[in-house]
């Protein structure tokens, strides 16, 4: 089967979708494209054969050409697309954040749980990350015992300058909250958040780095490391301490080069360099899913966990204070293991 897919936001990332889904991924056909900007849509789609533009994001999801939707959109735009494609029952591959408030995305819950069925697969690329993926299986194996701590960085070598101190939350450090629940199958239930010495090279109205202090349900403490403007690249670090070894994040892709007394080793210059492959291997499997009438990946209730996770962490930095998150009773259609 072939999915007939029509994308939603043709920004950068969206524009790469269409990109992978036209030329690089196999079992998918863009046939509709649409933009808040219409040139830039029109641009897009001069470059999927076959693709025709569409006037909104609704007018997309009701064209009875389309199997499944990708949305790329402004974050404060996923809820309304991902509720019309969950009313439409049409498959919705949704890049993060699933919406821009924790009630946003219990809608969105509320709307797939009344459905009867999973519809929504929630961009958080990292988990289809190869290295990634084999640092999760050996905590898994139980080779390391019990994990006790993880210790990540995040750092990019500059952000743009409309780049928010919110956004550093709910744009960055996203991908940590959700990866920490995913590497230990356990819920983030306490965070703070401290501020180091302010990092001259960023804007003034910017706080940057930031440090993350997470507890989850089983005890284990995650600190986090988020630095917006690092300048030397985009340099992303995991390691899980556990009971009798630890397992560090690998250098998957980059290029080791040992010399005169020096270990070097290739720094991407950015998220799209050091996750292009993961992209691929995510939408690949939403295709999949979507062809097989079903869904996988990351749900709407990680979507839902991660802003809940976020809206304390954005409580945490304004206050200082440690902030509990709490979380609804998880629904029997996100029971299965993430």
């Amino acid at each position: 089967m072939v999915v007939r897919v029509g994308v939603i936001g043709v920004g950068m990332i969206g524009e790469d979708h269409v990109r992978r889904l036209s030329r690089v991924l196999s079992g998918s056909e863009v046939v509709a494209v649409t933009d808040v900007d219409p040139a830039r849509a029109q641009e897009v789609v001069g470059r999927a054969p076959g693709a025709r533009l569409h006037t909104s994001g609704e007018d997309l999801i009701g064209d009875d050409d389309v199997d499944g939707v990708v949305v790329a959109s402004w974050g404060p735009t996923h809820e309304q697309f991902v509720l019309a494609c969950i009313g439409a029952g049409k498959p919705v591959f949704c890049e993060k954040p699933l919406a821009t408030s924790r009630r946003s995305c219990e809608r969105i819950i509320d709307a797939e749980v009344a459905g009867g069925r999973r519809l929504v697969q929630v961009g958080y690329m990292r988990r289809y990350d190869a290295a990634y993926r084999a640092l999760k299986a050996t905590v898994v194996s139980g080779s390391i015992g019990a994990p006790l701590m993880v210790h990540c960085a995040h750092r990019n070598p500059s952000v743009p300058p409309m780049f928010t101190g919110e956004m550093l939350i709910s744009d960055s450090a996203v991908h940590e909250m959700d990866l920490s629940r995913w590497l230990l199958d356990e819920e983030i239930v306490a965070v703070r958040v401290l501020e180091p010495r302010r990092n001259s090279r960023a804007p003034e109205r910017l706080r940057d780095p930031l440090l993350f202090l997470f507890e989850t349900s089983g005890g284990v403490l995650v600190d986090v490391e988020l630095s917006a403007n690092i300048g030397y690249g985009y340099d992303i670090r995991c390691e899980v301490v556990g009971e009798s070894g630890t397992v560090s994040l690998g250098d998957e892709g980059e290029l080791r080069v040992v010399r005169e007394g020096v270990r070097a080793t290739r720094v991407p210059r950015d998220w799209r360099d050091r996750f292009l492959r993961a992209y691929d291997v995510e939408l690949q499997a939403w295709l999949d899913a979507v062809a097989a009438g079903g869904c996988t990946g990351p749900s709407a209730w990680d979507g839902y966990a991660t802003a809940a996770v976020a809206d304390a962490c954005l409580e945490a930095l304004g206050t200082g204070e440690r902030c509990i998150v709490t979380l609804r009773e998880r629904p029997d259609l996100y029971a299965t293991a993430r």
